[in-house]
């Protein structure tokens, strides 16, 4: 029963890991049920706080993930609209576009929301590139995140 606990837990965290490279695909869910099921195996390894911390990660970084191309924008000059537009761009690259409009959606919905500004070209372009720093930076996050998922998992094996 542990193989068949391990092989279903292995292509979780594997399909968790991709998860976080593609935008679509809830990645970290993935990574963390994984962990919960290679505690049915005999060996037990994680105690119950294990599992409470890790969910409150799963939640915030997944929250962060959503958030970052907003914080991007702003750090980058970025005004109330160009956020709006970098949100709503998000929204809308998600459910029209995906996978690759969670990515685009951002900078475009950036750019235009400060154009509504009557900012520059150039203008609205910086805070177009800062969403998509902030995107980078939030994908590194969630990578970073399921790959530590994966440390505990293949090294807690039964």
């Amino acid at each position: 029963m542990d193989i068949i606990l391990v092989i279903i837990g292995a292509v979780l965290i594997l399909f968790g890991i991709a998860g976080a490279f593609l935008p679509v695909v809830p990645g970290l869910p993935f990574s963390y049920l994984g962990l919960l099921v290679l505690q049915f195996s005999s060996a037990h390894p994680f105690g119950v706080m294990f599992f409470v911390y890790w969910a409150l990660v799963v939640v915030v970084v997944m929250s962060l993930e959503n958030i970052m191309p907003a914080v991007g924008a702003r750090r980058f000059g970025g005004s109330r609209e160009g956020i709006i537009g970098c949100l709503a761009g998000a929204v809308v690259g998600l459910f029209f576009f995906p996978p690759f409009g969670i990515v685009i959606g951002p900078i475009v919905g950036a750019f235009l929301g400060e154009l509504t500004t009557g900012k520059t070209s150039n203008m609205a372009l910086q805070s177009a590139i800062g969403s998509f720093i902030g995107f980078f930076v939030g994908t590194v996050i969630k990578v970073v995140t399921a790959l530590i998922m994966a440390w505990y998992f293949f090294t807690n094996l039964p």
